[in-house]
């Protein structure tokens, strides 16, 4: 244990960008945010880890996912969920190495476009449906939570960088 306290500072600023209905963007809580890499050979683990009830569930790439919530969890929770995951799965608490973005409104699909070769229109990217993929140079996990509403995972050393990017290029359309 060290004598020193930890300071929890936010990735991002806690002030919402709110442009117009065109488009804002927001920071999510710090909650939890938990890699999910299932054990080889085991099937497609969706339908069993949403049945877990420990949050969202967002696919990252064949055999992954995230579990995210808006609230910490404990690291007894935390262990819980490991136990139940096994031996069908391996978890990895994410939770401070990850930032969420909210994204809203009738811009918010053509703002992310400039940004990213995915085909983000309603047709290709149901709501539900996540992708990783660069947004300018960041690594970004992209979720369409709405018809006009995405959320974003990104690596917490680069959230600052990516809220200013998208900052800038909202400019245009609010």
């Amino acid at each position: 244990m060290s004598e020193f306290d930890l300071i929890h500072r936010p990735a991002i600023s806690t002030e919402p960008l709110q442009g117009s209905d065109a488009f804002a963007m927001k920071a999510l809580p710090e909650g939890a945010i938990v890699h999910v890499l299932a054990a080889p050979r085991e099937q497609d683990l969706a339908s069993f880890l949403v049945g877990l009830g420990k949050g969202h569930v967002h696919a990252v790439s064949p055999g992954q996912w995230f579990i995210v919530g808006d609230e910490p969890m404990t690291y007894s929770s935390m262990k819980a969920l490991f136990e139940m995951l096994e031996p069908r799965a391996t978890g990895v608490d994410q939770s401070g190495g990850r930032v969420r973005i909210r994204i809203d409104g009738r811009q918010s699909e053509r703002i992310l476009s400039t940004g990213t070769a995915i085909d983000l229109s309603a047709e290709s990217f149901r709501v539900g449906q996540s992708a990783t993929t660069l947004i300018g140079h960041i690594a970004a996990h992209i979720t369409r939570i709405g018809s006009d509403s995405f959320e974003l995972i990104v690596l917490r050393s680069f959230a600052e960088s990516l809220w200013d990017d998208l900052t800038r290029v909202s400019a245009g359309f609010r």
